[in-house]
């Protein structure tokens, strides 16, 4: 078991991460609905768009004429090259995500990458924890950011992670990353165990990051060893679970977890025991799994 005081830091840590906003959002609406959030800043570099955009003191629209998912996609891939140009987005991924009322329903528009948080639309990823069965415990694969990448360069990450692209399902992404980022077979993949979904919803540099993740346990042979297909992935370490807690406690040094997989890693330690149902902090650090997000069609209502 980890002990208490690594608990109350993971807590610590992981509230301060992961708080909710704060500031003031306008709603992009489309067809109704709110499918995204600007802050104040952004949704005034938007109102210079006026052919594509109708920015008012508490909503943001799309402009007549951009009223089919086609349209709205094309008008917002030449706002995001523009805002790219401008130094507004993290680097150009040249991958978009769909932008739904609901993951896999028909989307309302398709969006560059790059330009989700700025935008604050719904994202969704796919995580696998690497697992190992090792001297009577479970020992589970870290891997090491590369120190190039756009988001989070150098730090410590889940084994296989990425953002689901528009038409690619959970199943392919886990298959697709677990290729690129650990050299995992797609027949191994492919025996990732889903389980369940752990949600993101906090301010950013680069915007609002709002995200469900579909936690993935995979469970690999002792002699199984990592290596990276696209240079993404720095390096790799295998630790006892017991070990884990810490490293999601730390917030200095070269060891610090991405707060996204930090949130992947708690939820594995709660769901295979490595933190006592009666510890003193069990309760808060599950709450942070499922926090409310304010921007929630229920939460708007």
């Amino acid at each position: 078991m980890i002990p208490d005081w690594v608990l109350g830091a993971m807590r610590a840590r992981l509230a301060a991460a992961l708080a909710p906003p704060r500031g003031h959002y306008r709603p992009l609406r489309v067809e109704g609905a709110a499918a995204g959030w600007l802050d104040e800043r952004r949704a005034v570099r938007l109102s210079s768009m006026p052919d594509v955009f109708a920015v008012g003191d508490e909503e943001v629209s799309f402009a007549p004429g951009l009223d089919d998912s086609p349209a709205r996609t094309r008008a917002l891939d030449r706002v995001a090259r523009a805002l790219a140009t401008e130094g507004m987005l993290t680097a150009w991924r040249d991958e978009r995500y769909a932008v739904a009322p609901a993951f896999e329903a028909p989307p309302w528009f398709e969006l560059e990458r790059a330009a989700a948080r700025f935008f604050g639309v719904h994202t969704y990823a796919a995580h696998v924890n690497g697992l190992v069965r090792r001297d009577g415990e479970i020992a589970m694969w870290i891997a090491r950011r590369s120190p190039t990448k756009s988001i989070d360069p150098d730090r410590l990450d889940n084994l296989v992670a990425g953002g689901i692209a528009a038409g690619q399902s959970v199943a392919a992404t886990v298959v697709k990353e677990a290729w690129e980022e650990a050299g995992i077979a797609a027949a191994s993949a492919a025996h990732a165990r889903e389980a369940g979904t752990v949600r993101i919803c906090r301010e950013q540099p680069d915007g609002l990051q709002r995200e469900t993740i579909f936690v993935h346990d995979l469970w690999l042979s002792a002699d199984f060893v990592p290596a990276g297909q696209d240079g993404e992935v720095a390096g790799y370490r295998l630790l006892p679970l017991s070990a884990v807690g810490p490293l999601i406690a730390n917030t200095n040094g070269p060891d610090v977890v991405t707060a996204d997989a930090a949130l992947v890693m708690l939820d594995c330690l709660l769901r295979h025991g490595a933190i006592a149902p009666d510890a003193p902090d069990h309760a808060a650090l599950d709450a942070l799994r499922q926090p409310l997000d304010p921007f929630s069609p229920a939460a708007e209502a």
